[in-house]
């Protein structure tokens, strides 16, 4: 039986989160009345604020007063993501959905996480499958739909490869960053 990719992952040191806001965490409700992906409560318990696979920055929700959260920080690269996708589709772009996309599925899409190389990972919160989880997608650059998965679980296996061949291997798979102050 493989390895549980949440639970299994290496951190460098303790995790950073007292400035997560847990009660977001599981108290948050998107419009259909459910809360954030079991998957995903489970990163930010298990990783906290950092930088995961030496790229990504996965934004858990935040107490007031500090950056780098979800329901701030993903709200911002959700609107610019869907402006873009809005300007796209305008032009007749259709490259910027492929290879797994299509136009409205950009409308519903929203930021959770961002490379540093400028690529997004969204999820569809209007999707929410049998088991509470959203599906994953990748945006690289913004010019592209690639999906990852049915949630988290079956998605980091996916991002981690990726980082790999363009990072090499590292240590940890977790790397702790401060909480930052607005």
């Amino acid at each position: 039986m493989a390895t549980d990719p949440i639970s299994g992952l290496r951190l460098r040191g303790l995790p950073v989160n007292e400035h997560i806001d847990f009660n977001s965490l599981d108290g948050f409700r998107f419009a259909d009345g459910e809360g954030f992906p079991a998957s995903y409560r489970a990163f930010v318990r298990r990783a906290g604020w950092g930088r995961t696979f030496g790229l990504w920055l996965i934004y858990p929700p935040v107490r007031p007063g500090y950056a780098d959260g979800l329901l701030g920080h993903g709200a911002q690269l959700t609107a610019r993501f869907r402006a873009s996708y809005r300007a796209g589709e305008s032009e007749g772009f259709g490259w910027m959905v492929e290879p797994d996309g299509h136009w409205p599925l950009a409308t519903a899409l929203e930021v959770f996480a961002w490379s540093e190389n400028g690529d997004a990972l969204l999820w569809d919160s209007t999707a929410r499958d049998t088991d509470g989880e959203f599906p994953i997608w990748e945006s690289r650059d913004f010019d592209s739909l690639h999906y990852l998965g049915t949630g988290l679980r079956e998605a980091l296996p996916l991002v981690r490869s990726r980082a790999v061949s363009i990072l090499g291997p590292r240590p940890f798979d977790v790397e702790p960053l401060p909480a930052t102050l607005l």
